[in-house]
């Protein structure tokens, strides 16, 4: 054969050289086929922010999703982008409903959203999920992963889901959450839900940038109502009692009158409005549309009382506060002489040299003095 050799190592004797020889025949293709050209990793033109502005109002999704992700960025760079885009996008935002969604662990607050939000398209809706999800500790990356639990509804074309990273700060959730709300609403999502994690002090941000806020809670509301903490129920404008559906039904109808009885003692979360339980099932669709009407009828009686543009009013206050609040403490702790001291300061409140009030003073005073001399 052509493509056939012999080898033997040199050791071996001439006279016994064949008892020895090793045949190697070449593969066809190795003899024949040309290496393959090493594939050449392009990086992506950097898009102008009048691109990012004509892709959102035209509803192009990658560029929708694009223009999320530039809002997401930490870098000096793209935070000027990103505003300066904001800024073009404004008079197209602010029509549509926000609604807040938070549940308690196993109330199957993904299947609901699935459920409602293809009750929502199929009515003629275009729908915006941005999914709060905790950050990792160690990539800052969403972890939930809330696509391939809305499996049906990420397919569908009138829908947009999103889960956004906290980066493990309320503030995070507050102003890339809410930036991400405007690109939707700009790009033509007339119905916006943002699902929380339904951990403590997310309910309280996210109710500040929401319109309606709801629950989802389990059956057995006796045992619900003991560990259910007072400040969250006092957000909410709809406690749902999802999974009532085969034998589990008379038992959420029964915890739909307890949250009822407890619901009257309770300060309504929106002025006007009295927040009532209701039942559904989203595994077969049943209540979803009632819950639909639910909200219809709180937007058109918020709208004629004047509260529901008061709220979005003092909704927008909240974020510029918060917005300061979250610059002050990025400021404070970056500053080298603040980094520098900080580790020496906390040493001594701990060995008990130095009372916290006076380090806490000791701080300020260095922050104060080097922005002065700035």
């Amino acid at each position: 054969m052509s493509n056939e050799r012999t080898y033997r190592p040199e050791w071996v004797p001439e006279e016994r050289a064949d008892d020895f020889a090793t045949a190697y025949v070449k593969k066809q293709e190795e003899s024949t086929s040309s290496p393959q050209p090493t594939k050449r990793w392009v990086k992506r033109k950097e898009r102008s922010v009048a691109e990012y502005v004509k892709g959102v109002l035209n509803n192009d999704r990658t560029i929708l999703a694009q223009a999320i992700t530039l809002v997401e960025s930490n870098a000096a760079k793209h935070m000027e982008m990103a505003q300066q885009m904001l800024n073009e996008l404004l008079p197209y935002v602010g029509k549509s409903i926000r609604i807040g969604i938070t549940g308690v662990p196993g109330a199957g607050k993904s299947t609901f959203i699935e459920a409602f939000g293809k009750f929502l398209c199929e009515n003629g809706h275009r729908v915006a999920v941005l999914a709060v999800d905790p950050s990792s500790s160690i990539t800052g990356g969403s972890i939930l992963g809330d696509k391939t639990r809305m499996e049906n509804l990420s397919r569908d074309p009138r829908a947009f889901i999103r889960p956004s990273p906290s980066g493990g700060t309320l503030g995070g959730v507050h102003r890339k959450t809410r930036e991400t709300m405007l690109l939707c609403e700009a790009a033509g999502y007339d119905v916006i839900l943002i699902e929380t994690v339904g951990v403590g002090q997310s309910e309280f941000v996210v109710r500040s940038m929401v319109d309606f806020f709801m629950l989802l809670a389990l059956t057995g509301a006796g045992d619900e109502l003991q560990g259910m903490k007072k400040g969250i129920m006092e957000l909410t404008d709809a406690i749902i009692i999802n999974k009532a559906d085969g034998g589990n039904k008379p038992k959420a109808l029964a915890a739909k009158e307890e949250y009822n009885q407890f619901l009257h003692y309770l300060r309504p979360a929106t002025p006007g409005w009295e927040t009532k339980a209701y039942t559904c099932s989203a595994l077969l669709g049943e209540g979803i549309p009632e819950i639909w009407q639910v909200i219809e009828k709180f937007v058109e009686t918020t709208k004629n009382s004047g509260v529901f543009e008061m709220r979005r009013r003092n909704q927008l206050k909240d974020w510029i506060y918060s917005m300061i609040k979250d610059y002050l403490e990025s400021s404070f702790f970056s500053h080298p002489q603040i980094k520098e001291k900080l580790p020496m300061i906390e040493n001594n409140v701990i060995a008990g040299t130095l009372s916290v009030t006076k380090a806490v003073q000791q701080l300020l005073r260095i922050y104060e003095n080097k922005k002065e001399s700035e």
